[in-house]
């Protein structure tokens, strides 16, 4: 039976924890035990991990033999901000495909009430990414950046090479191509890192298209049909992540 994996809150050489919320989901939820094992991801590898002592607020494991962790590609999803409940059931499960960083942007088209209250909302994404990355059997969650600007997203997209495609209709003066053919190009040089950037609902303004296209961004599209942002985010990620394994 596959262990149930836990990213440790605290790890200090051979002994790891959780804490707070995360503890007492554990203890008190899952009514565990003393002596149960699951797998304990520290950061740098995942463990087994024994639990030795519970409370309601802190669980403490022994922390054993290491397991090899493969290597992924890095995929950062730069994500238009839009109706909380669907951006974050994106998040959720662009995490559990495996994208490295999620970048919220607030674009033209992000509401005004929505862009304010973003910054309230980025320790809830913080935990939502970790609950996910659990569940999926990660060994970290991805970076989740505050909101930002699309005029200061080049300020903290990662630096080097970097594949950088924006989900976008064709314009006269920012031709779309279809995103498995750009990622079927690009496998043949194997690129390590792509950057995604996903728009709102209505997709991005011109004005934001002319600063992505003078920015070195690569417009793709994901078709014909026209979908939701959270359905847009997960297609594109999956399509990356497919695409770059297999080059």
């Amino acid at each position: 039976m596959t262990r149930r994996r836990w990213i440790a809150d605290e790890v200090t050489g051979d002994t790891a924890a959780l804490v707070g919320e995360h503890a007492a989901h554990l203890a008190r939820v899952l009514r565990a035990e003393v002596g149960q094992e699951f797998d304990i991801a520290t950061g740098a590898e995942v463990r087994l991990g024994t639990i030795i002592s519970i409370c309601d607020d802190r669980v403490e494991f022994a922390l054993g033999s290491s397991r090899a962790e493969k290597a992924h590609p890095k995929i950062t999803l730069a994500l238009a901000i839009f109706k909380f409940d669907r951006m974050e059931w994106a998040i959720e499960k662009c995490t559990e495909i495996g994208v490295a960083r999620i970048l919220p942007v607030i674009a033209r088209r992000t509401d005004a009430h929505l862009a304010a209250a973003a910054v309230k909302r980025h320790e809830r994404w913080q935990r939502i990414v970790r609950q996910a990355a659990e569940q999926s059997r990660r060994s970290a969650p991805p970076e989740i950046a505050g909101p930002v600007k699309l005029k200061d997203l080049a300020g903290v997209l990662p630096a080097g090479a970097l594949t950088r495609i924006v989900l976008a209709e064709s314009l006269a003066e920012f031709e779309a191509t279809r995103l498995a053919d750009i990622l079927r190009s690009s496998s043949q040089s194997q690129p390590t890192d792509v950057a995604l950037a996903v728009g709102p609902e209505g997709g991005w303004a011109d004005e934001e298209l002319s600063w992505f296209r003078k920015a070195g961004w690569i417009a793709a599209s994901l078709g014909d049909t026209i979908l939701r942002a959270e359905t847009a985010a997960i297609v594109a990620t999956a399509l990356a992540l497919e695409a770059m394994l297999r080059g």
